[in-house]
């Protein structure tokens, strides 16, 4: 999530502000609310190096940025999980038959 979050802060910040990628609304599920609950520390670092609003401004957008990355890679991978137990329930089926 660490590297996540550098790639995303850099990103940003070589990125002018009208070609920034628009952020997904995310519901604020246990799951969501844990990936920034995990995030938030990380971010301390950068703040405090942080030395005006638009380095500032960088740093937040690419947490969010990096949030909902990390949200997609989590659900992707739970779904595929789901997905995999579906099939394994479906072989156990047929092979019953």
């Amino acid at each position: 999530m660490r590297s996540t979050l550098k790639e995303a802060i850099v990103e940003t910040r070589s990125t002018p502000l009208e070609n920034r990628p628009r952020l997904p609304r995310k519901a604020l599920s246990k799951r969501n609310r844990a990936v920034v609950g995990a995030l938030n520390p990380m971010l301390v670092t950068y703040l405090e190096a942080s030395w005006d609003l638009c380095e500032t401004d960088s740093i937040l957008f690419g947490a969010a940025l990096a949030v909902c990355r990390t949200i997609a890679k989590v659900a992707l991978s739970q779904h595929g999980e789901e997905e995999l137990r579906n099939v394994s329930q479906r072989l156990e089926l047929s092979s019953a038959d």
